[in-house]
């Protein structure tokens, strides 16, 4: 080491605070599960302000459903809505006993997932309660059995409890996930959603164990299949390229579908009435509030139920919650039950359990009387303030917070930015940019680049794109995420048009067989005057043992070794910080002048998801034109080579999202791109080469002897 005075020619000043480690799963782990994410997003219930997943009654006179995380029952003829349940764990899915005596549905602590049977007239409740999640009740219809999906095995199958012993049984078990069980009316068989590589409609004959398909696609998100009463027509949600129609199949022959609605863009969880003639289903409107319609069976117009009065059951006022700035909130009363307002979207924090939204400045909840605990922080760089109050019946109780920075980023120059999410990807709400806006503001994030991204066979938001910004903070950009499947997939940031195709390689249906490089769509930014990366690179923390060399993206270190991409996602809801990291030094070791770059990849139409922004970059903006900047400066350092800082480690706290802190700066090259040391650029090319040759065997294994011919050409002019 010695003592040299530097300047630093600097491009963009980089500061990477990625905030999220390797997110892996909170509820239990369900086996063969690589990871809980779309299981989690969209298997789980989602916590609505409004009605979700009605349950009309036998006697066709209320409407069982879930809102605000309890059960209600809608008398049809008043409009008011009483509140069946209560406590702080949050209720879902009810399902009635043919009788109309009982009622089922789903209890989640944020931990866990169980059965609830409920005796409507005595309150008494029983439960179905295993070590693993349990979702997704329904009675026989002769009302001996409750069915019902459970991880109790191992993956999620079909099981049935004899209500009068109390036995469980594994009626159904198969590879995959098997959910939303409907007893068919003869007792013999079953319908269900299956997810065998694939999402699928299936009915099972419970007695010869045949099975048959109904409908299939390969990922379908938020369908919920309802069967009739007599067993002969299945009501479904289906997803298209932006949204979701209601759609009928007859089970005896559904070669033929027939849509039914596309309401007003998102219809789920759709649900007969007792005498077939009207099927429910809850939507959301703009403002990501729920409401209750219905449509007759035989098609004609969506007719909106309304709820006149809200019955809560107990003395409940209202929360006025003041902060001086935009916020993230968590509410919760006294039972620990979280408080939503009307018109925003909750979400929850698969990491500490809380359940949060965002406020303007000023935001109104109803909640019950008593004690309530409010917790406000905004962005990364703001302590959480917090309180707790007493809410008195019928009144008013405001709370004011005062939210300070301990680093006022925007007055030295910083901004920060999201560079990888998704807008829509399968959820139950239907965003738009302008919802970005309340989050950004909450987040105190200056940038957002939302990526268009296929959901399989979906691409959805392609009508958003080139969707003209403000031209000032907070900033909305869309970009593309091309996802050429074990290739390695590539985020483009800045171009004009979108690249196609969006999808190739072993396992996609159609382009499986491409002999297409990821260069081609990292070459695709670079004349558009966009930046590439590589997204969520490795999963691991050791990228150089046998197993972790088999989990680099194939193409990343062909692509890094030849300078065709620009940025490495060092963090990201799906990768290692740490093993990334290991990767990035090695490319820097051997010249490759790689930019850190970081984004949440958070699905932002979900409910299980994290907030944008825990995983960011923060930027110097000291440019104000194209060109380069000098800054000068003594530190001590080493003769040549580059240098950054790395901090990680320590329990996390919110309002970080992560399972462990870890920031990153961008090197500095100290008068040489790459290391000086020779031992160091050998050891970096070996480790390389290694994961070089793995990844080729790899490819060829995938296109299973397949003439590749562009695919194997920049595998060799990586070699030279």
């Amino acid at each position: 080491m010695r003592l040299i005075t530097i300047t630093c020619m600097v491009l963009s000043g980089l500061f990477v605070t990625p905030l999220t480690g390797q997110w892996t799963n909170r509820y239990p782990k369900v086996q063969g599960l690589n990871h809980h994410v779309y299981l989690e997003g969209y298997e789980l219930p989602t916590l609505t302000v409004g009605p979700i997943d009605p349950a009309p009654s036998p006697d066709g006179l209320a409407v069982a459903f879930s809102s605000r995380g309890w059960i209600w029952l809608l008398d049809m003829r008043s409009g008011i809505a009483s509140r069946v349940t209560s406590g702080g764990a949050l209720d879902f899915r009810p399902t009635w006993s043919p009788t109309g005596s009982s009622l089922a549905f789903v209890r989640d602590d944020g931990l866990d997932t169980w059965i609830v049977v409920r005796n409507m007239a005595s309150g008494e409740e029983h439960v179905i309660n295993t070590p693993a999640i349990e979702l997704d009740p329904a009675f026989s219809a002769d009302g001996e059995f409750l069915y019902y999906a459970s991880a109790a095995a191992g993956t999620i199958d079909i099981w049935h409890r004899k209500l009068a012993t109390g036995a469980d049984q594994l009626v159904l078990d198969a590879p995959g996930t098997q959910l939303r069980p409907q007893p068919h009316p003869d007792g013999q068989r079953l319908v269900f959603l299956g997810k065998r590589g694939g999402d699928a409609i299936r009915v099972r004959n419970l007695v010869s164990g045949k099975e048959t398909v109904l409908q299939m696609e390969r990922q379908t998100s938020m369908t919920r299949p309802a069967l009739s009463p007599d067993g002969e027509m299945v009501v479904y949600n289906w997803p298209t390229q932006e949204r979701y129609e209601l759609r009928l199949l007859q089970v005896a022959n559904p070669t033929t579908t027939i849509r039914l609605t596309v309401s007003d863009g998102l219809p789920l969880a759709p649900a007969w009435s007792a005498d077939a003639k009207w099927i429910y289903f809850s939507e959301a409107d703009g403002q990501e509030v729920f409401h209750l319609k219905r449509i007759p069976a035989i098609g004609g117009r969506v007719e909106q139920i309304p709820v006149h009065v809200w019955d809560w059951g107990e003395d409940t006022g209202t929360l006025r919650v003041t902060t001086n700035t935009a916020a993230r909130l968590s509410v919760v009363d006294g039972s620990g039950h979280p408080g939503l307002p009307v018109g925003s979207q909750s979400r929850f924090d698969g990491q500490s359990g809380r359940v949060f939204f965002y406020s303007p400045g000023v935001v109104d909840l109803t909640v019950p009387t008593g004690p309530v605990h409010v917790a406000a922080v905004r962005g990364l760089a703001t302590p959480v303030q917090d309180t707790t109050v007493d809410i008195t019946a019928g009144e008013v109780v405001e709370v004011t917070l005062n939210l300070q920075p301990i680093w006022d980023l925007g007055s030295e120059g910083w901004v920060s930015g999201d560079h990888h999410f998704h807008l829509n990807y399968g959820g139950p709400y239907q965003l738009t940019p302008d919802d970005l806006v309340p989050m950004m503001m909450g987040e105190a994030l200056d940038v957002a680049t939302p990526l268009l991204a296929n959901l399989h066979n979906r691409f959805e938001d392609q009508q958003l794109w080139n969707t003209p910004g403000s031209g000032s903070t907070p900033l909305i950009r869309f970009g593309q995420e091309v996802r050429s499947h074990f290739l390695g997939h590539v985020g483009l940031l800045g171009t004009v048009d979108l690249f196609w195709p969006w999808i190739w390689g072993p396992g996609y249906q159609l382009y499986g067989t491409d002999d297409r490089p990821n260069t081609e769509a990292l070459d695709h930014a670079r004349r558009q005057g966009g930046l590439s990366m590589y997204v969520h690179p490795f999963s691991s923390s050791d990228p150089f043992t046998t197993a972790g060399m088999a989990r680099v993206p194939i193409e990343l270190v062909v692509d890094a070794v030849l300078g065709r991409f620009d940025l490495l996602e060092v963090a990201c809801l799906w990768s290692n910080e740490l093993g990334t990291s290991a990767l990035w030094y090695r490319f820097l070791n051997i010249g490759v002048p790689i930019a850190p770059s970081a984004g949440t990849d958070v699905m932002n139409n979900l409910y299980h998801t994290m907030a944008i922004g825990v995983t960011r970059v923060y930027v110097q903006d000291g440019i104000d034109a194209t060109g380069s900047v000098s800054f000068s400066g003594r530190i001590e350092l080493p003769a040549g080579g580059w240098i950054a800082a790395r901090a990680h480690g320590g329990e996390p706290v919110w309002p970080s999202m992560n399972r462990y802190p870890f920031a990153h700066t961008a090197p500095v090259w100290i008068g040489h791109i790459g290391s000086i040391d020779r031992e160091t650029q050998r050891i970096a090319a070996t480790e390389l080469l290694r994961i070089l040759d793995v990844s080729e065997q790899r490819l060829h294994d995938g296109y299973q002897g397949i003439d590749i011919p562009n695919l194997q050409a920049r595998f060799s002019e990586a070699r030279i």
